[in-house]
């Protein structure tokens, strides 16, 4: 019995320890933060900002190998200021946001960026998913703390056909760019 007792006590000191040793998940405040595409239609450059989406993230600038973090895009909220504009890129050459409403990033890995200053820049790793289709993505991602807040800054460089964002005539480059950055900018608090 006292061996028993002794085996209990010590599996929930360990489980405590590692609840303990592993940080709470931010707080995202979604009114300060903001996620864009910016891409050039007939070579002017275009910014549009998706205004519905949710981000996890339980991240510690000293131990960013621990670091996990997601984001849930709503495509349906894609906003290019025009209505008809918005209404044109959820059909199916576009988002499909009736079939695929929505995107989503998963974080696989968080590192150190070489040469910066520590808990400042960081690489980023994992899978993006848009439209159906997932892929290995990564980026550089900004770090800096605002007072009690922790402020991720960053641009995720993507290919749209790579995710078939505009089929059929929109497959032509000349019209809407291939090249899309996903911009993000995501205040935090413990």
């Amino acid at each position: 019995m006292t061996k028993h007792l002794l085996n209990t006590t010590l599996a929930a000191v360990a489980l405590t320890l590692a609840a303990a040793a592993h940080a709470a998940p931010l707080k995202v405040d979604t009114t300060k933060s903001a996620v864009s595409a910016t891409f050039k239609q007939l070579n002017v450059p275009v910014e549009a900002k998706f205004k519905k989406f949710a981000a996890t993230l339980d991240f510690d600038p000293a131990k960013p190998a621990e670091g996990r973090a997601s984001v849930d895009i709503d495509v349906t909220s894609f906003d290019l200021g025009d209505a008809e504009y918005n209404k044109e890129v959820q059909k199916k050459e576009w988002f499909n946001g009736a079939q695929f409403p929505k995107a989503s990033f998963v974080a696989s890995s968080i590192k150190p960026s070489a040469g910066a200053a520590a808990g400042t820049r960081f690489d980023v790793a994992g899978k993006l998913t848009i439209k159906g289709k997932s892929t290995d993505v990564s980026f550089p991602l900004t770090v800096k703390k605002e007072g009690s807040n922790q402020v991720f800054d960053g641009a995720l460089p993507i290919k749209r056909l790579t995710y078939n964002i505009g089929e059929g005539e929109w497959k032509d480059t000349s019209m809407v760019a291939d090249e899309v950055s996903i911009k993000f900018h995501i205040v935090a608090a413990p």
